[in-house]
């Protein structure tokens, strides 16, 4: 089967896909001549066809580089690949189950003539698993160096432009960029997909668009997304121009990882600042609302591969090296650094705290050295080269004014070294420093850490029993993630030199017991939150998350990156006006019941007057001599009255039911006479003390209720008055006939057994009672109130004699809801309502045609 991909962007964002039929994943999905079945082994002459195989459920990989190291011969001009298994994305294989078979998807880091991809490609399917999606090299300076390096990166390290120049504004050709990209790396994907028991697990911020673009074509793909880098408070996020369309595709993943608490805290700020989404936390597991589907949150620090460490540190070479080291610093105090070269470790920093410390303390002049190594940069541009120079400016002048010509304070490594040796400095090292300003995913020491564990070999070289404790000593900056996890660390503000400083000193002045006891702690986190237990709990919390939402019935809808899926009840289905009329005009006594803001007038508008078309409807619906019509809001009923004063057999039911009117000419009715109203004097002091104390809420006055309203407040600030109010209140009036009731950014405080499910099955009885038994019900409306009315009317379909045959119960806009029905919005309840006044005669028609039937019979006597 061959796969169609876009060709260009305008075509992936012009599918018209709302109510989609949801498709199965084909068993197999194959590209010619690049992947095919891998478990389908073919008979000599390579022919697939007839063969018999197995399929395994596949583990997909997404990252933006395969975990590859490549090399190319230039005598003969063949390629070269071998898995680095130093990598994360190799290690995290050992979480899987063992008859789960990985295949992973990124691009390579050397650039591959494009006469030589397809035959690249299949060997590195072949011997790898591996799938490169190889992008134009103009596509990946845009994608890459530019959008992801120099706008996302920054920006998710809490790092704003400051537009001194043109290059740092938002360019929205790069974000084109940023989407070609990940179409092509979501096309791969979808090529290496087997079955619906597959799982897609997408790394890190390049490729969060990925999540839309399979949701687009496998509806039930499962998918994971772990973030690597921090994610930015709301207030750094918003300042992104697309952050609304990277949310939402986020939002089609089913689960999203990060580091700390404190990412994923902001994440969900920004979902519900910017997207008005509810999150909840269920059994331990947080979960996001979005159109019916719960997203779920995994909140894990990535971990190490102890097994690949304690393996390193066997070799000779690293054995001899750690020798090497020790004896070239015997005496000394080594402190390690291992940073990339990048402007938020904070390399600087930590050299002017070692700076601060040798001015302060003369003591440790030639007893203490740093040792630097600098990892090459991953991207290019002045920040780096900044970043760089400053570094050697630094531990230039710290060497020039504390060293000597046998001691020097500062050895910067700034070129590449095997991986052994950096093990070595590990195994070697008194105490290692992170001091990023700013980081996501640091495994340095957990490396620091396992390597400190040493074995018998270095032991022996040591001189030391192997049954002597292990020592290590870690600094840690309070900005990287993970910091939360290494509680017997030396956590520091790196911006503050003289916060360094004493960590560095209390590292020196640390007894050997205090660094056993630490070193013990950390080893024992380290180890039992490996990289295996790291990726076995993103795995089974993917399938748990996936579990729940296969009992759904789902819709696609949107555009581009707008796209999402609808999760709804198998019984929710769209109204159509076909299908409502034919029932319409078979009733022959029909009950309508409509909510108010946000049904038959947009929640939005701000006037909230019901216009002259609506009141023409309304009284169309009114004068069938068939139809009892209800208009049913929580508003007061002064207001209703006001508005509604020209339709004549409109019924009203105000402030959720308390108040009742039949039509114009009628009497209102109280649902519960009798109840005093003392617990205003109660709560009206307590909501006044909550506005005086919640910049922008205000109180509504209702005749039975009072409701504080915080719709205008700071959404976090409003939300956590709202649930301190709700808690106040029910402490107060425990003893008192009233309920508290917490609704749309409301808190409303009202008489019990008021509700619009108990006022709409009261007028359904009163017309049963009167043997006017409905054999039409219809209810419309949008938000959590009006559930009670579709519960209502659902019960009154099976508890009335004889059964209601036909029951429209219907949600304004696609969402988990008691009704069986659902309208996209408030212009299409008017479309509803209109289209059947077409057909319902009029009372002032019947009374023409009568009288003129009437005339008729007076002239022929």
């Amino acid at each position: 089967m061959v796969l169609k991909s876009y060709t260009n962007l305008l075509d992936m964002c012009c599918e018209d896909v709302f109510q989609q039929p949801l498709r199965s994943l084909p068993h197999v999905v194959t590209s010619p001549g690049i992947i095919s079945d891998p478990d389908c082994e073919s008979s000599n002459d390579g022919n697939l066809v007839g063969s018999t195989h197995i399929c395994f459920k596949r583990k997909i990989i997404v990252a933006n580089f395969l975990p590859m190291i490549c090399a190319k011969n230039e005598a003969t001009g063949e390629w070269s690949f071998a898995m680095d298994d130093n990598q994360l994305l190799v290690q995290l294989k050992d979480g899987f189950p063992i008859d789960n078979e990985v295949i992973y998807v990124g691009s390579l880091n050397v650039q591959v003539d494009p006469s030589e991809q397809d035959r690249v490609s299949q060997k590195l399917f072949k011997e790898h698993r591996c799938i490169p999606t190889f992008l134009p090299a103009d596509l990946q300076q845009q994608f890459y160096h530019i959008f992801c390096k120099q706008h996302l990166w920054p920006l998710f390290h809490y790092m704003l432009p400051v537009c001194h120049d043109k290059g740092e504004l938002f360019d929205r050709s790069l974000f084109q960029a940023y989407v070609r990209a990940n179409k092509i790396f979501a096309d791969k994907v979808v090529e290496a997909v087997n079955s619906d028991d597959d799982c897609v697990w997408v790394h890190d911020y390049h490729l969060m668009l990925i999540p839309t673009f399979l949701r687009k074509k496998l509806h039930r793909i499962k998918v994971g997304f772990f973030l690597h880098s921090p994610f930015p408070s709301s207030e750094i996020y918003r300042t992104l121009p697309v952050r609304d369309e990277i949310l939402k595709s986020l939002l089609n993943a089913d689960l999203i990882g990060f580091q700390t608490f404190d990412y994923a805290r902001h994440f969900l700020s920004c979902c519900s600042r910017l997207l008005g989404l509810n999150y909840e936390s269920k059994r331990g597991h947080i979960g996001i609302e979005y159109f019916g589907r719960t997203v779920s949150l995994k909140i894990l620090a990535a971990g190490v591969h102890v097994g690949r460490l304690e393996s390193m540190l066997k070799l000779p070479a690293t054995i001899n090296k750690v020798q090497e080291i020790e004896s070239r610093y015997s005496g000394k105090l080594v402190i390690l650094g291992v940073d990339d070269m990048d402007i938020f470790k904070g390399i600087s920093l930590k050299l002017l705290g070692l700076e601060l410390l040798l001015e302060r303390t003369p003591k440790l002049r030639g007893k203490v050295v740093l040792v630097q190594i600098v990892n090459p940069a991953r991207s290019i541009g002045k920040d780096v080269e900044e970043a760089k120079y400053e570094a050697v400016s630094v531990a230039q002048r710290i060497n020039d004014k504390y060293g000597s010509a046998n001691y020097k304070p500062v050895v910067l490594i700034d070129y590449s070294i095997p991986f052994y040796e950096k093990i070595a400095f590990y195994a070697a090292s008194d105490c290692c420093i992170v001091n990023a300003v700013r980081d996501g995913m640091n495994l340095i020491p957990y490396e620091y850490t396992v390597c400190r564990q040493g074995n018998e070999d270095i032991d022996k070289l040591r001189g030391v029993n192997k049954s002597s404790s292990h020592t290590s000593t870690l600094i840690v900056s309070e900005f990287v993630g993970c910091s939360p996890s290494l509680s017997g660390a030396f956590r520091v503000n790196p911006w503050s030199m003289e916060d360094v400083a004493d960590a560095l000193y209390n590292a020196t002045d640390l007894t050997q017991y205090e660094k056993n006891l630490r070193h013990e702690k950390h080893y024992r986190y380290v180890r039992s939150h490996d990289v295996a237990y790291w990726a076995h709990s993103f795995d089974q919390d993917l399938e748990r998350a996936c579990r729940e939402q296969y009992s759904q019935r789902c819709w696609t809808t949107g555009f581009g990156l707008n796209f999402r899926i609808i999760a709804l009840s198998p019984g929710f289905r769209r109204l159509s006006l076909e299908h409502l009329t034919s029932s319409y005009k078979k009733a022959n006594r029909r009950m309508i019941f409509l909510d108010y803001d946000g049904t038959l007038v947009p929640q939005a508008s701000h006037d909230k007057s019901p216009s002259a078309e609506l009141i023409s409807i309304l009284n169309s619906l009114c004068n069938d001599m068939k139809n009892t019509v209800f208009i049913v809001s929580g508003r007061g009923r002064d207001s209703l009255s006001e508005w509604f004063v020209s339709c004549e057999n409109l019924g009203i039911a105000a402030e959720h039911g308390y108040f009742i009117r039949w039509n114009k000419a009628a009497e209102w009715e109280t649902s519960l006479s009798g109840l005093h109203s003392e617990w205003k004097l109660i709560v009206e002091p307590i909501m006044h003390l909550y506005m005086e104390t919640t910049d922008g809420s205000f109180i509504e006055q209702k005749e039975s209720a009072l409701v504080w309203h915080y719709q205008n407040t700071d959404h976090d600030f409003g939300l956590c008055q709202a649930k301190e109010l709700v808690g106040h209140l029910e402490r107060v009036l425990s003893n008192e006939p009233v309920a508290v009731r917490r609704g749309h950014q409301i808190v409303e405080v009202k008489p019990q057994g008021v509700n619009k499910g108990i006022s709409v099955d009261k007028i359904i009885q009163t017309m049963v009672s009167k043997g006017d038994v409905p054999d039409l019900l219809m209810c419309i409306g949008n938000d959590r109130s009006d559930e009670d009315m579709f519960e209502s009317i659902n019960k009154a379909t099976s508890l009335s004699e004889p059964a209601i045959p036909e029951v429209f119960a219907c949600s304004v806009g696609p969402k988990a809801s008691k009704a069986n029905y659902y309208v996209d919005g408030c212009s299409e309840v008017i479309r509803l309502l209109k289209g059947v006044t077409a057909i319902s005669p009029q009372k002032d028609t019947v009374s023409h045609s009568h009288a003129v039937f009437k005339d008729t019979l007076e002239v022929i006597s």
